[in-house]
């Protein structure tokens, strides 16, 4: 980007206040010595070196315009100064100098850095306290174009100065609304990051652990009828090969929401949902678990997310059933559509459990199931309550939305 030297020399100007303050106070200066030799009733109109300043009246001048040097440090005192010596001038001064022009620019200078009611009240004593003073104490008629002129001085340099605070407010405001909106950007472009890897890191939870587990049972039980019933182990083997296919599948998929949206390799296969409930128990079925289920939501219709989320619900409580409590426990699952909400409810009667540090239930053994579920209820405003049950087992229940609405960003179709 190529700079101007107006700009540069702005730069420079802005870097060092003080040395363009201490030029307009000498440009003031040299305004106000050269207009005291202004007469502007002579005979031919405005006339030049018809009159001589007196030695108080340049003593006036140099004393309103030094003090412009610090009006941006003490702006209000600059003004009282400035003020001060205009009075002199109006009072003691004949014919008058226009000393009064350092407390225009002092005026000017509080307006646009203090605010609005200040302003008001600085400028409207300074018009009065000048204007009237010219008016009475001057020889020339209170209606005189000079005594007129500085009230439209002093008032134009108190609305000139309010004027620029606030664009400057106002520019200010433009920007920090634009430096929040970037921020808020990121803020939330982070936020979904965040948002889906949690997602993910649960979905490669779920499909691990539950295809995992039935792997280990079904490669246990061949393992162990191997030698004497080796039909069995066969079929335990075929099961161990489906739960490996499915778990390829599904990892698949997961692992495909990584991918651009224009790839051709991105999965299209639609997320599971309570539809695929009855093969999913059937897969814990066939690795000696025994499950019930029980339904009253056939004819609800739930989003894609709430679908989603009830059977990984079901899902990670079966398998940590399967983990926890055994092949041999019983286990419960029931989903009922009640009022404006589906409830998941899995059971189990602990049956498999031989104490020790497995008799609470899979909250102590230091995995992410619970967790990742509670953050699947959370993003879609439900409630989740687990805990063992009352004479051994443990009891997962989930209250879901019908009609959740989440940011949280759903499995692709």
């Amino acid at each position: 980007m190529t700079t101007t030297p107006l700009d540069r020399a702005r730069c420079r100007l802005k870097a060092h206040p003080l040395a363009l303050d201490a030029a307009l106070a000498a440009g003031v200066l040299v305004c106000m010595v050269a207009g005291s030799f202004v007469d502007p009733h002579g005979e031919r109109g405005v006339s030049w070196a018809v009159r001589r300043p007196e030695v108080l009246s340049l003593v006036l001048m140099a004393l309103g315009a030094a003090a412009l040097v610090l009006r941006r440090r003490a702006p209000r005192t600059v003004l009282a100064v400035t003020g001060t010596v205009s009075l002199v001038e109006c009072v003691t001064g004949d014919p008058r100098a226009p000393v009064a022009m350092s407390a225009v620019i002092a005026l000017f200078t509080v307006a646009a850095t203090t605010d609005r009611p200040t302003t008001w009240r600085l400028g409207l004593t300074t018009m009065t306290v000048l204007t009237g003073a010219a008016m009475l104490a001057g020889p020339q008629p209170w209606y005189a174009q000079e005594n007129l002129a500085i009230f439209a001085w002093t008032g134009m340099a108190a609305a000139g100065g309010d004027a620029v605070r606030s664009r400057r407010a106002f520019v200010h405001a433009i920007r920090e609304r634009a430096e929040r909106a970037e921020r808020t950007r990121e803020e939330e472009a982070r936020r979904r990051v965040a948002e889906e890897r949690l997602r993910i890191a649960r979905d490669l939870h779920d499909v691990v652990a539950h295809h995992i587990a039935l792997v280990n049972v079904q490669a246990g039980v061949a393992a162990h009828v191997m030698d004497k019933r080796p039909d069995q182990a066969k079929e335990a083997l075929a099961h161990v090969r489906e739960a490996g296919r499915s778990a390829l599948n599904e990892l698949r998929a997961t692992v495909g929401l990584l991918r651009q949206s224009d790839d051709p390799e991105a999965p299209t296969e639609p997320a599971p949902g309570l539809d695929r409930l009855d093969e999913l128990v059937g897969t814990f079925r066939s690795a000696g678990l025994h499950v019930e289920v029980a339904r009253t939501d056939q004819d609800t219709t739930l989003p894609a997310a709430v679908d989603l989320a009830a059977f990984r619900i079901v899902q990670e409580a079966l398998t940590n059933v399967q983990k926890h409590a055994g092949t041999t426990a019983k286990a419960e699952v029931s989903v009922v559509r009640v009022g404006p909400h589906v409830e998941i409810t899995v059971l189990d009667d602990g049956a498999g459990t031989r104490g020790g540090p497995q008799q609470g239930g899979p909250q102590e053994s230091g995995g992410h199931g619970l967790l990742g579920m509670r953050e699947r209820v959370t993003s879609l405003a439900g409630t989740l309550t687990t805990g063992p049950r009352y004479g051994g087992g443990f009891r997962v229940h989930a209250i879901l939305p019908v009609d959740a609405r989440t940011s949280a960003p759903e499995e692709p179709a």
